[in-house]
C-alpha cells in the first residue's frame, strides 16, 4: 500500500538525515556517505552535487573567536579540520631557555615551561622549521626574547605598609617584560614587525628585594602534536545543528513545563485563541540535556534530532592569528595531505 511505502521512505530519509536522541541512547549514528547503504538512494560521492549542496556560513566573528556552519559534509572531513587546527597549524613558542641568573623561587624548568606557554604574537608563515640537531637558531627561524628583571624596595614606601606594590619595585615578572632581540638581519627583514607575547598581563613569577631572572628565550615553529604550546587555538569543536519537532500540539501547563525543559530561547510560547501553545523558536540553541525525557506526559511529544550533515564549528584563537586565517590555514594544510597521497599512488608502481 503507498501509505506503508511512504512511511517506510519518511523512515529512510530519518536515517540518512538526522541523528535521533532517544531517552536511552542515540540512533542512526553510522556514517551513511558509500554508495548502496540504502534501496533507491544514489549515496556515491558525486563532485557536481557537493558543489552544488556544500556550503559555508559564517554565523559570529569577534575578536579572537569565530563561529560557522559547515553543511553537506561528511563527519570524517569535518573532524579533519577539527584535529589540524588543534595539531598541525604551525605557531611559534618558547622552545630553549637559558637561564643565566634565576634567584626567584621558581625553579629554572617550572620558569622555562610557563614562558614556553605564553602565547607569543609572531607570524609563523614568515618562518622556517628549524632543522633538527641544530644548536644554534638563524635568522630565518628563531626568534630571541630576553627576560631581565631585578625587584628592589621601594625607599618612599609609608613604614607601616605591608601591600608589596608599595613595598617593592618589579616584584611582578609579566610577560609584557619579555623584550625581542633581533638576531642576524632581522632588524632589515622585518621592519616595522612588533613580535612580543600577545598578552601583556601573564604574570610569571613573584620576587622580593634582591631576587632577579635574567634569561635568554629562543622561539621556534612548531606545531600542537610535539607540544600543546604550539596549538594556535584554546579550542576548536564542533556539534550537530539540534532539531526538535513537536510531534503534536502542547498546550497550557505542558507548554509551560516544555519550555522549562529547553535552553532559553528554544521554546516560546504563543497565545492562541486564548490557549497557550508551545512551538520550536530555535532549536540551535539548545545543549540536549535530555530532560525532557523525564516528564512522563511529555516525553513521547517531541523528537530530538540532530542534523547530520549540518557541523556548527567554533574556533577560539590564542590570538597569534585570527580565526578566520587558521581555518584558512587548516584548509590548506588538508589539501597539502591529499596532494601528498596522491603523488604517493603516482609513484607507487601497481603490480
Amino acid at each position: 500500500p503507498p501509505l506503508a511505502a511512504m512511511a517506510a521512505k519518511r523512515r529512510t530519509e530519518e536515517m540518512r538525515d538526522r541523528v535521533v536522541l532517544g531517552e536511552f541512547g542515540v540512533r542512526n549514528v553510522h556514517t551513511t556517505d558509500f554508495p548502496g547503504n540504502y534501496p533507491g538512494y544514489e549515496d556515491a560521492w558525486d563532485q557536481r552535487r557537493f558543489e552544488e549542496e556544500f556550503r559555508v556560513d559564517v554565523i559570529r566573528e569577534e575578536e579572537g573567536a569565530l563561529e560557522f556552519d559547515m553543511v553537506g559534509i561528511d563527519a570524517a572531513i569535518a573532524n579533519a579540520f577539527r584535529r589540524i587546527l588543534l595539531a598541525e597549524v604551525p605557531t611559534m613558542a618558547v622552545e630553549k631557555v637559558f637561564v643565566y641568573n634565576n634567584t626567584s623561587i621558581v625553579q629554572d624548568e617550572i620558569l622555562a615551561h610557563r614562558l614556553g606557554l605564553i602565547p607569543i604574537r609572531a607570524d609563523p608563515r614568515l618562518f622556517e622549521y628549524r632543522n633538527q640537531g641544530d644548536e644554534e637558531g638563524t635568522e630565518i627561524d628563531t626568534l630571541q626574547f630576553q627576560l631581565k628583571i631585578k625587584c628592589s624596595r621601594n625607599p618612599q614606601a609609608a613604614k607601616e605598609s605591608s601591600d608589596p606594590n608599595e613595598l617593592y619595585f618589579n616584584h611582578k615578572v609579566y610577560s609584557k617584560h619579555m623584550t625581542w632581540v633581533p638576531l642576524g638581519n632581522q632588524t632589515d627583514l622585518f621592519p616595522d614587525a612588533d613580535f612580543r607575547p600577545v598578552h601583556d598581563d601573564i604574570l610569571i613569577a613573584l620576587l622580593r628585594p634582591g631576587q632577579e631572572i635574567d634569561v635568554l628565550m629562543h622561539c621556534v615553529k612548531g606545531v600542537g602534536k610535539d607540544h600543546a604550546k604550539f596549538s594556535p587555538v584554546a579550542t576548536a569543536s564542533y556539534r550537530l545543528l539540534p532539531d526538535i519537532t513537536l510531534l503534536q500540539p502542547v498546550e497550557d501547563e505542558a507548554a509551560e513545563m516544555l519550555q522549562k525543559c529547553f535552553s532559553p530561547g528554544v521554546i516560546e510560547i504563543q497565545n492562541i485563541k486564548g490557549k497557550k501553545v508551545a512551538r520550536v523558536a530555535n532549536a540551535r540553541l539548545d545543549t540536549f540535556s535530555r530532560e525532557v525525557f523525564r516528564h512522563e506526559g511529555l516525553k513521547n511529544l517531541v523528537r530530538l534530532a540532530r542534523v547530520r550533515n549540518h557541523y556548527i564549528f567554533s574556533v577560539e584563537s590564542t590570538g597569534i592569528l585570527p580565526p578566520d586565517v587558521l581555518v584558512s590555514e587548516a584548509i590548506k594544510i588538508l589539501m597539502g595531505k591529499c596532494q601528498r597521497f596522491l603523488n604517493e599512488l603516482d609513484s607507487v608502481p601497481v603490480e
